[in-house]
Order: C-alpha cells, then structure tokens, then sequence
C-alpha cells in the first residue's frame, strides 16, 4: 500500500473459479476458488454462495474512509 494521500491502483480479474489481484503492479493473489474450497471452507460452514457465477460487485474497506476513482470493469 502507498503511503496515506497517495493513491493505490488495483486490478482484479476473475476467469471462473479463478481470482487474480494486483495492487500497485504487485501480485498479492493468485487462486482457485474452487481448489480453495474443495475439502470445505475454513470456517466449516455451507456458504451458498461460493459457486454463483453471476453476481454484485462490492468495494468495502476494514473500518476505514475509502475513496475510489477511475473505476472499469469489463466482461471478459
């Protein structure tokens, strides 16, 4: 993350069951949902929602102010 009053640029691809995001140029995940919950999820817990293919689009932060600009999304 950059420092506070700088922007951070951050790009998320999803390809099916797979999840790639890239912040400030870095790679910081790389998965498979669908490896990721194949023995059930870390919680134990049903989630239903796991293997929707269609869906919202959120942005949350941790607690904190955040401001977004320039956002994109594209059907790939």
């Amino acid at each position: 993350m950059k420092p506070i009053g700088e922007w951070n640029s951050q790009e998320i691809r999803v390809q099916g069951n797979k999840i790639k995001v890239t912040l400030n140029g870095v790679e910081i995940l790389n998965g498979d949902l669908a490896d990721a919950s194949r023995n059930g999820t870390l919680d134990g817990k049903n989630h239903p929602g796991l293997k929707n293919t269609k869906g919202h689009i959120g942005f949350l932060g941790h607690g904190s102010e955040v401001f977004l600009r320039n956002i994109r999304i594209q059907r790939l």
